[in-house]
């Protein structure tokens, strides 16, 4: 007798968070079911159009623009951004560079340079 293997299963948000999309951009199929690994494997290696469509264009999830702002999530909510943005409107807030930008970046730039003395430092320590 052989036990069954029941397939890992998700949910929707998960899945659309492990793809970097924003779920309520996803269509309606996918938020309402369940994926599977074996699914969430296939869209990742062969994205269908809707999700190179929602990558290229957005609406992105805070993460991403966090990452393509080159800022932490903090720093968005300090911004007051708590919605998610298309990719015309993160290229847009680069080009405006306002202030509170710079600032954010310039405080995640100091974030890197911290964390890399601090890993340093551990390192040394061992050695």
């Amino acid at each position: 007798m052989t036990s069954r293997k029941t397939p890992q299963t998700m949910k929707p948000a998960t899945a659309a968070k492990k793809l970097g999309v924003y779920l309520d951009a996803t269509p309606e199929d996918f938020r309402e079911g369940v994926v599977s690994r074996d699914e969430l494997n296939e869209l990742q290696a062969n994205p269908p159009e809707w999700l190179r469509d929602l990558r290229r264009n957005g609406p992105h999830p805070r993460s991403v623009i966090a990452a393509k702002l080159r800022i932490s999530i903090g720093g968005l909510a300090r911004a007051g951004i708590t919605e998610a943005l298309t990719t015309a409107q993160i290229e847009e807030l680069k080009a405006d560079n306002p202030e509170w930008l710079q600032r954010e970046r310039a405080t995640q730039v100091e974030v890197r340079k911290e964390a890399e003395r601090l890993a340093a430092k551990k390192t040394t320590a061992r050695g």
